[in-house]
C-alpha cells in the first residue's frame, strides 16, 4: 500500500485560499483522470468539501508522487504553485488512513461531528468508481472509511459535539437565540437544489418557517425538492414552491432568510441586487455602515499599528479609483483591490512594485509616522497582487472581501443571509448594508474555531486509532496473500508431477493404491507449509512486515510474473462480486 494525499482545508488554508482554489465537477474529473494518467498514480480519487479539497492517489513513489499531485492541484484550481504550496498539507500510508477516517468521522470537519461528511465521501467514491480511477486501494479506503463513520456516530456522542453546516450557520444567524424562535413566520428563499440546499430548505421548514422557495437553474430539481417539503411528515406544514432562476431577485424582496449553496464560478447574489431588495422592502435606499477609524493612541495601545489613511490624491499615479477606496484599507491590501478586472491589478501590481513614499509607511492621523516593518513588505503586497491578476484573468474578477475591522453598531437586521458555497455566492460586501445579517464561509470558520469540544470526541480518536491498526493490518495481510497462494500452486505444480513420474515407474499399482500414494504426498506438502504460511500472514500483518512477501518470494524462488498473474486474478474477482 502507497497511499498519498495532498489537500488543503480550513485548517491549512485562509478562506480566501479556498475559495480561490475551488474545482467545479468539471474540474474534479478531469483532476482524476489526469491523475491516473501521471507517471506516479495508479488510482485516484477526489475529495471536495466547502471546505476542503484532497486528492488521493495509490502512488509507486513517494516524493515524485508529492510534486506531481500538488502540480495538478495547482494546475486544475488556477491557483499558482508557489502560492498554494504553503497551505498544501501532505499524508502518507498509514497516516493518510488516520486523516481519511478521522475526516469521516467528523473530527477534522469546521463543525467538530457534523455528519454530512459522510455523504460527501460517498458521492467521491461514486465518482471515481464512474471514471474508473478507483482500484482495490481506494474502494477498500472510502468504504472502510464510511464504515468508521457510522461506526462513530452510533457508538459514541460525537453528534453532540457538533451539527451541521446547516445548523450551525442557522444559529449564527439567530445571534445566540433559539434557531426556532427566530425563524418561526418567517419567509425563506434557497437557491440550489443541491444535498446542502435540500438539507437547508428541510432544515427551516422544521424550524418552524412559513414558507421556502426554491430557485434552481435546473427548474425540475427545484420542483422535486418543493414536494419533498410539501410531502415530507416533518415538514408538510411550510409552504413550499419551485422558481426560475430569472425570479430570484424579485423573490428577494419577499424573503427573510435566504440561503444560497451552487456550484457556480460567480457570484450569484451582488451587493447591488441584496441593495434593491432591501430598497424594495424599506422603500428607501440602503444605507452602508462604516467601521470608525480607530484613534493613534487606542491602536498603540493594543500593540497593533494604526489603519493607513486613505483618500483622493494621497497616492501619486495609483490606478485604484481612491475616492471609491473603504476607510480603514490599505492602498497595497487585498481588500482593496477586491473587484478590480484583470488588467487594472496588472496596473496596480506595476505600481505597487515600483513603491512610493508611503507603501512601507502608515501615517498616524495627528502626522506621525509609524514603522510597518511587522506588516506585510511592498514586494509580498506585489507578488500577491500579480497573483490576484492571474485570478481575475481567469474568473473576471477578485470577489470583495469583508471589511477587516468589526463593526461597533448595527442596526436590527431584517433580511438574513447564509453563504454555504465554495467559492462564495453572495457578494461579501453584503456585509456593509444596514438592515442585512451575513453569514458565509469565513465567519463560519471564524466562530467553529472557539466551538467547544465534546468529551466524545476522544472516543471517537480511539475508535479511529483501532480502525487505522485494523486496516493496515488487512491491507498488508493482503498483500502478501498472492504470494503464500503461488507457494502453493507451485508445491502442487510439483506434486502432480512427481505423482505422474511414480505412474510411469510403478505401472502395475491399482488405482486404490495410487490414491493412497497421492494422498499421503499431499498431506506431506500441506504440513510442511501449514505453519510457514500461517505465519508469514500473522507477520506481514505486523507494521513493518512487508518484507515476508520478498523473503517468501526469495526462499522458494517464486517468479514474479506468476505473483503478479495471482494478484490481479484476486483484484479482478474483488472488483466483480463487489456490490454496487
Amino acid at each position: 500500500m502507497s497511499l498519498l494525499v495532498v489537500g488543503l482545508s480550513h485548517r491549512s488554508a485562509p478562506v480566501s485560499v479556498l475559495e480561490r482554489a475551488a474545482l467545479s465537477t468539471d474540474a474534479q474529473n478531469k483532476l482524476v483522470q489526469d491523475t491516473v494518467a501521471a507517471e506516479p498514480a495508479t488510482e485516484a480519487a477526489v475529495l471536495a468539501t466547502c471546505n476542503r479539497i484532497e486528492l488521493y492517489a495509490d502512488v509507486d513513489k513517494f516524493h515524485a508522487g508529492v510534486a506531481e499531485l500538488s502540480t495538478l492541484l495547482a494546475q486544475h484550481s488556477g491557483v499558482g504553485l508557489e502560492e498554494l504550496t504553503p497551505y498544501l498539507y501532505v499524508h502518507y500510508e498509514d497516516r493518510a488512513v488516520h486523516h481519511l477516517f478521522s475526516v469521516a468521522c467528523g473530527l477534522d470537519s469546521m463543525v467538530v461531528g457534523e455528519g454530512q461528511i459522510l455523504g460527501q465521501i460517498k458521492d467521491s467514491l461514486a465518482r471515481a468508481q464512474e471514471l474508473h480511477s478507483a482500484g482495490k486501494l481506494l474502494n477498500d479506503l472510502f468504504q472502510q472509511a464510511l464504515r468508521v463513520g457510522k461506526r462513530a456516530h452510533s457508538e459514541t456522542g460525537i453528534d453532540r459535539a457538533g451539527q451541521s453546516l446547516v445548523t450551525f450557520g442557522l444559529e449564527q444567524l439567530a445571534a445566540g437565540g433559539a434557531v426556532q424562535d427566530w425563524a418561526a413566520g418567517k419567509k425563506a428563499l434557497v437557491i440550489g437544489a443541491g444535498s446542502m440546499s435540500s438539507l437547508a430548505a428541510a432544515t427551516l421548514a422544521r424550524a418552524g418557517v412559513a414558507e421556502v422557495v426554491v430557485a434552481n437553474r435546473t427548474f425540475e430539481r427545484a420542483e422535486r425538492l418543493a414536494q419533498i417539503l410539501t410531502d415530507g411528515d416533518d415538514t408538510a406544514a411550510v409552504t413550499a414552491r419551485a422558481v426560475e432562476m430569472a425570479a430570484v431577485r424579485h423573490e428577494l424582496t419577499r424573503a427573510d432568510v435566504v440561503v444560497s449553496c451552487t456550484g457556480a464560478t460567480g457570484l450569484v447574489l451582488t451587493a447591488e441586487a441584496v441593495a434593491q431588495a432591501v430598497e424594495g422592502r424599506t422603500g428607501a435606499p440602503a444605507a452602508e455602515i462604516t467601521a470608525p477609524a480607530a484613534p493613534a493612541d487606542t491602536a498603540r495601545t493594543a500593540g497593533k499599528a494604526p489603519l493607513p489613511a486613505t483618500g483622493a490624491g494621497g497616492e501619486e499615479n495609483c490606478p485604484l479609483d481612491l475616492a471609491a477606496v473603504q476607510p480603514g484599507f490599505s492602498l497595497m491590501g487585498e481588500a482593496a483591490v477586491a473587484g478590480m478586472d484583470a488588467a487594472t491589478l496588472e496596473q496596480h501590481a506595476a505600481w505597487a512594485g515600483g513603491g512610493t513614499s508611503r507603501l512601507g509607511r502608515s501615517r498616524e492621523p495627528a502626522g506621525g509616522v509609524t514603522d510597518r516593518r511587522d506588516r506585510r513588505t511592498p514586494e509580498a503586497d506585489a507578488e500577491l497582487i500579480t497573483a490576484l491578476a492571474a485570478t481575475a484573468a481567469s474568473v473576471g474578477r477578485i470577489p470583495e472581501r469583508r471589511k477587516p475591522e468589526p463593526v461597533a453598531e448595527r442596526p436590527a437586521p431584517f433580511v438574513f443571509l447564509l453563504d454555504l458555497a465554495m467559492p462564495r455566492d453572495i457578494d461579501a460586501a453584503v456585509h456593509r448594508l444596514a438592515g442585512v445579517r451575513l453569514v458565509d464561509i469565513e465567519s463560519l470558520a471564524e466562530a467553529s474555531a472557539d466551538a467547544p469540544m465534546a468529551a466524545d470526541v476522544d472516543q471517537v480518536r480511539r475508535i479511529v486509532s483501532d480502525e487505522v491498526a485494523a486496516f493496515g493490518a488487512a491491507q498488508r495481510a493482503a498483500h502478501i496473500t498472492p504470494t503464500v497462494v503461488a507457494l502453493r500452486t507451485m508445491a502442487a505444480d510439483v506434486v502432480a508431477s512427481e505423482i505422474a513420474r511414480l505412474d510411469g515407474r510403478l505401472p502395475d499399482l491399482d488405482e486404490r493404491q495410487r490414491g493412497e500414494i497421492r494422498q499421503a504426498v499431499h498431506r506431506v506438502v500441506d504440513k510442511l507449509l501449514h505453519a510457514p504460511t500461517v505465519r508469514v500472514k500473522q507477520l506481514a500483518a505486523e507494521p513493518g512486515g512487508a518484507g515476508y512477501a520478498d523473503a517468501l518470494r526469495t526462499l522458494f524462488d517464486l517468479d514474479p510474473e506468476t505473483v503478479a498473474s495471482v494478484s490481479r486474478a484476486v483484484d479482478s474477482t474483488e472488483t466483480k462480486d463487489r456490490p454496487a
